[in-house]
């Protein structure tokens, strides 16, 4: 793909459960090219007992450090997305670090769930691995969780996001000042036992080549590098070793009493020397549950697959032949529970015309579109358990799946304007609706409004109603399409109109439905 002089700039942050991770880079003919890295061990995940609460102490620190982010993601001129993953999306006052970082440093997070965070995980492996032809397993071992995936090129078969993690790992078994004689077989019992309820599909899937990233991971192959005497190389991307090499590296930092002692044996800075046996232990039970007999480790992991997939978004980045992940899994949830798929598709194909012509005049955000067009296709999903009050069950059926390529805050919205298709409009007494914030829930409204009238637009179930265009003035909205010789429309315009009154109110208008 060819660049314009124009190339986006974009500084992708992985808020990790460790440390805070940026890298901006500028997009090139088929990739992109890196400017400068950051990283900062924050701990934002550090005292938090099982991830449930973030410390007001580590909150501040994540605060100011994504304020020096912003301030050189700015000296390049760069665009900047953030994802958070498991301390803060575990956290019950997630909402308190998400609001600072937006008013303090301003930054908007993303909070991804476990499966998406596999999955940027894989796409940033893949470009920094090359293997597209083969079949991979990938492990990434964060501060408070690990993700497993098996992929076949850039397919991903099986992804698991599990509570484990250095930080984690770390707080529960390593406390104390000194290593207590039980606290590596406890450990090591433990991570086995949580691996092991995936073993029959990784088997059963099977892989050519083994892949480990982060900082774990990192970390057990410079060990071994400098272990092998040979000399440091410029990179160690790509740089292999053995399992029995990690069973090794366990062997020894078990036989450093201290953090102190790790710290000056192995060369390692403080920070990484008090995490890295828990680190090591679940990699070591990684390659024993899974029969992993080589690994190979990729420097590119979380961060670098948000860059890729933010440079995708905007038509800029590596080509992807999967296509459009996001799109791909809505689809799928669709055809699994959707018993009337062409009438949603109709659905969404109104919506987002309607959508189009009214931008303009409504509040919308440039993604608002395709979560518009997302909650459409699921409407109706909710029919897999009932047809009554089938939008009560659409809503927490799209909560529950495992929906890739969108933001948490993302599904949360998609499901809330499905749940209001039809009957009830958004209510403060509705508890879903209550917790959003009130720019959130303005966007509900305002899809929710739209997609009622498509649905109307649509009564018939079989898509007449082609071409939709509207007419805005100060005090009504005219939505028309043109009549047909062959078939009525009396009740599409009929039902659009028992419909209206929700974008009514978002619009400020009259709405006035005709079919002429």
């Amino acid at each position: 793909m060819a660049m314009s002089p124009d190339v986006p700039t974009i500084a992708a942050i992985d808020i990790g459960t460790n440390s805070f991770h940026m890298v901006i880079a500028k997009a090139v003919t088929n990739g992109f090219e890196v400017m400068t890295r950051e990283k900062e061990t924050v701990r934002i995940g550090h005292g938090a007992g099982e991830m449930k609460e973030l410390d007001p102490a580590a909150i501040d620190r994540g605060i100011a450090c994504l304020g020096r982010m912003r301030l050189l993601a700015e000296s390049h001129g760069a665009e900047i997305r953030a994802v958070a993953t498991s301390a803060i999306r575990e956290a019950r006052n997630r909402s308190e670090f998400v609001k600072r970082a937006k008013k303090e440093a301003g930054i908007s997070i993303e909070t991804i769930s476990g499966i998406e965070e596999a999955r940027l995980i894989h796409l940033g492996v893949l470009h920094g691995i090359g293997n597209h032809e083969d079949s991979m397993f990938v492990c990434d071992i964060g501060g408070g969780s690990t993700e497993i995936i098996v992929g076949n090129g850039d397919e991903m078969l099986l992804a698991r996001s599990f509570k484990i993690g250095a930080v984690r790992l770390t707080d529960r078994f390593f406390g104390s000042a000194t290593l207590h004689p039980s606290a590596v077989p406890s450990c090591r019992t433990f991570v086995k036992s949580t691996l092991m309820i995936l073993q029959s599909e990784v088997q059963d899937l099977g892989f050519d080549l083994a892949v480990c990233s982060s900082g774990t991971a990192e970390t057990v192959a410079r060990i071994v590098q400098k272990k092998s005497g040979q000399p440091e190389p410029t990179s160690i991307n790509r740089f292999q070793f053995t399992g029995q090499d990690v069973a090794e590296v366990v062997k020894d930092l078990a036989q450093c009493s201290t953090v102190e002692e790790r710290q000056e044996k192995f060369g390692i800075d403080r920070k990484r020397a008090e995490i890295i046996l828990a680190g090591a232990i679940i990699l070591e039970a990684i390659a024993d549950t899974y029969g992993i007999s080589t690994f190979t480790f990729s420097d590119y992991a979380l961060r670098e697959g948000v860059l890729i997939d933010t440079l995708q978004r905007q038509g800029a980045g590596p080509e992807n032949t999967s296509g459009d992940a996001s799109m791909r899994s809505v689809r799928l949830l669709a055809e699994r529970c959707d018993d009337r798929p062409e009438h949603s598709e109709n659905v969404a194909r109104i919506a987002v015309t309607l959508f189009d012509s009214l931008k303009s005049h409504l509040d919308v955000e440039p993604d608002d579109r395709r979560l518009l067009e997302y909650a459409a296709l699921l409407a109706n999903v909710g029919v897999v358990i009932s047809h009554s009050k089938h939008h009560l069950h659409s809503y927490y059926v799209i909560r529950n799946s495992e929906l890739v390529g969108l933001a948490d805050r993302d599904i949360e919205i998609i499901a809330q304007v499905a749940r209001y298709h039809r009957k009830g409009l958004p209510k403060d007494d509705h508890p879903e609706f209550a917790r959003l914030g009130d720019a959130d829930k303005h966007r509900v409204e305002v899809l929710a409004g739209i997609l009622r009238v498509a649905v109307g637009l649509d009564r018939t179930q079989d898509g007449r109603v082609k071409k939709v265009k509207t007419q805005v003035t100060d005090d009504e909205l005219v939505i028309s399409f043109p009549p047909s010789k062959k078939l009525d429309n009396e009740l599409n315009v009929y039902s659009a109109m028992e419909r209206r009154s929700l974008l009514e109110r978002v619009m400020n208008r009259r709405v006035r439905v005709t079919n002429d």
